[in-house]
């Protein structure tokens, strides 16, 4: 009998680091403003460059890892996406600022932050996948929410992180005048991701396993192994469950008969075929699967609802300086060291107000009100207050204006950011569930990439209030496309995909 205790894998996924590495470029490329610029603005397409660098590899890492996670296995592929945000990392702080033209310093941080986000990219598949493979499902939504929500925790610390390390810099740039020092302010910024990072490692490369996975693998199953199916998806995943790689039982003094030793071979050459014919007809059965439109009207769905979102919630959190100016928190006077940490300090007001209390609202309620709903609701009220600051953008008072992207961030993250990222680990079986997530996650990022490239320059083209009324049209849309999706609360897709088998099946014995 084998233990698969949630915890363990519970704690490896649900780190912060994730969004610390994405927002964490917002203050960074300020202070390579005056590194690397004297204080003056980055170029433009540079700056879109770099922020959307990361955003850029995790498209490349979500279609990657997903497949590979679904193809190979959870196990053999977990962790392989933290070595490679382990090696960006520490690429990104070897930046040779003093060497290479302010152009090419920026050029190299970009080219590693694109790598940083081929192993960002893959880890959305990789521990939706390894959460949903080991969670109870009457939890399920809970656990994933929670697991996301640590991105407000990531985005929070990193504003921490930034007052800190300015802190410990005040009496060498403000006193002394080494503006310079900078350089190794935003490189302890980033490297600090590291620790998590290797914190998790060995946990990673060493998770056995799940036991639905391996059961996924098997082929069209019987009606007495899809009940057994619905137990398991019920059952606490602490409880022991049977696993076919232990079931033959030792005698007393710890030796096994003949009989014993065969029923154990037979059982490891059935799971080795099965194992094999999933691995060859994957790609048939997973185009069979979304050639359906049931299930291709569903894939769409989440791979909209994403994509949408993310045009939105990048456009607005990859370029808070927008924001900043608005509440005076932009650091437009005052002494370098000043000006960053004004920043610093609007950056942790903005991310303190919606980001963290917005996740856990979502945590506590998505198992009673439902996925669908809350994601619905989110889109609507998002695209409210997007329409009330893009209409009164140059006359809301500072607090108003303080109030409203509270708000606005509140049902961002209750709202349609964190459904989209449990939606595609719920609602597709285990055999396509990486895949899937990973292709729904590449359009949200694909939303991401446009609104970081075109925000800055399309703000000076037609104004920040038309830009907003352009989110404000991707959130309503977003709402309209959620209406394909079912509600997934108390949903097995993988009994669900059992009895579609088994009826195919029934019809192809009839002709």
């Amino acid at each position: 009998m084998v233990r698969e205790a949630f915890p363990r894998p519970f704690i490896i996924v649900s780190d912060p680091r994730k969004a610390y590495d994405l927002f964490v470029i917002n203050p960074v490329a300020t202070m390579l403003q005056y590194r690397l610029y004297g204080g003056d603005p980055l170029p433009p397409n540079l700056e879109g460059f770099v922020k959307a660098g990361a955003n850029i590899g995790s498209v490349i890492g979500q279609f990657g890892f997903g497949y590979c996670a679904d193809y190979f296995g959870r196990k053999a592929v977990y962790g392989k996406e933290l070595m490679l945000i382990i090696f960006a990392t520490i690429g990104s702080i070897c930046d040779p600022t003093g060497v290479l033209s302010p152009s090419g310093a920026l050029i190299w941080l970009g080219v590693w932050r694109i790598i940083l986000g081929i192993g960002i990219g893959g880890d959305y598949p990789m521990s939706a996948s390894v959460a949903t493979d080991r969670a109870n499902l009457r939890r399920r939504g809970t656990l994933l929410a929670y697991i996301f929500a640590n991105q407000g925790w990531g985005s929070l610390v990193g504003s921490l992180a930034t007052i800190i390390i300015l802190l410990c810099y005040k009496s060498s740039m403000e006193t002394d005048g080494h503006t310079s020092r900078v350089d190794g302010v935003w490189r302890i910024l980033v490297g600090l991701s590291l620790i998590p990072a290797f914190g998790t490692l060995y946990q990673r490369l060493t998770l056995p396993e799940s036991t639905r996975f391996t059961e996924s693998q098997k082929r069209v199953r019987d009606e007495e192994s899809i009940e057994e199916l619905k137990k398991k998806a019920n059952a606490d995943p602490g409880v022991s469950e049977k696993d076919t790689a232990t079931s033959v039982k030792p005698v007393a003094d710890g030796t096994q008969t003949p009989s014993d030793q065969q029923s154990e071979k037979d059982a490891a050459d059935a799971r080795a075929k099965d194992l094999a014919h999933a691995k060859a007809t994957h790609f048939k059965e997973f185009f069979a699967y979304f050639s359906e439109w049931r299930h291709a009207r569903i894939l769409m769905g989440t791979c909209m609802c994403w994509f949408l979102l993310d045009i939105a919630f990048y456009g607005i959190n990859l370029n808070q300086n927008v924001v900043l100016q608005q509440i005076g928190f932009d650091g437009n006077n005052g002494s370098p060291w000043n000006r960053l940490f004004k920043i610093g300090i609007g950056n942790l007001i903005v991310t303190a107000l919606g980001f963290v209390p917005g996740y856990y609202v979502s945590i506590l309620t998505i198992e009673k009100l439902g996925r669908k709903w809350i994601q619905i609701q989110g889109f609507l009220f998002a695209a409210l207050f997007l329409a009330i600051l893009a209409s009164k953008f140059h006359s809301l008072s500072t607090p108003a204006f303080i109030v409203c992207f509270a708000f606005l961030q509140f049902f961002f993250n209750f709202g349609a950011n964190t459904t989209t990222y449990c939606y595609p680990a719920e609602v597709f079986p285990t055999r396509f569930r990486a895949s899937a997530h990973g292709m729904s996650a590449a359009a949200g990022k694909a939303g991401a990439i446009i609104s970081a490239l075109v925000f800055n320059s399309l703000s000076k083209d037609i104004g920040t209030p038309a830009v907003l009324w352009i989110f404000f049209g991707c959130c309503v849309a977003g709402a309209g496309f959620t209406l394909l999706l079912p509600e997934v609360r108390d949903r097995d897709p993988d009994v669900i995909y059992q009895e579609e088998l088994r009826e195919r099946e029934r019809l192809q014995g009839r002709h």
